[in-house]
């Protein structure tokens, strides 16, 4: 039988083997943050009034040293563009979550850290995204597929 007698997948499968597999595995990996962002999105926002992006940069400026970070360092962190980061910045400045301070040897240089009502929201977005994980990704895993995802992702990551 040949094989696009076996249908087109299978066609498409042969034809290009392991190339095929990992249009699979991006196709998949793809499908699984798109809408585990889609629900958490929904979720900040309604009980914190924060988007994912607010939430990395809270969530990255609390595991940052003191005396805080750049904007260019966090910009490595934050999947935006540096205008678009400038901007959640200052929306997080203006409710009081963020402070910035000049680089004492750099006059052009800011140093963003967060503050305690920045720490409070955090506090209190932390549930809300462990929760929401929880529900749409890893309840759906083993504890076994769980560990697995995360080594994997973290060596991909560089972690």
């Amino acid at each position: 039988m040949s094989s696009a007698a076996q249908g087109p997948d299978r066609a498409l499968e042969a034809a290009h083997g392991d190339g095929y597999e990992c249009a699979r595995a991006w196709s998949a990996l793809t499908a699984a943050h798109a809408r585990t962002a889609g629900r958490l999105s929904i979720a900040l926002a309604r009980s914190c009034g924060l988007t994912i992006n607010d939430f990395e940069i809270l969530l990255r400026l609390h595991r940052a040293p003191e005396p805080g970070l750049r904007l260019g360092e966090l910009n490595c962190a934050v999947p935006l563009t540096q205008p678009a980061l400038s901007r959640a910045v200052t929306r997080l400045a203006e409710r009081g979550c963020l402070a910035r301070a000049e680089v004492p040897e750099d006059r052009r240089g800011v140093l963003i850290t967060i503050t305690p009502v920045g720490r409070d929201l955090l506090a209190s977005a932390i549930p809300v995204h462990s929760r929401t994980v929880r529900e749409v990704l890893l309840d759906r895993l083993t504890p076994a597929e769980q560990d697995l995802l995360t080594r994997a992702l973290s060596r991909v990551a560089g972690d």
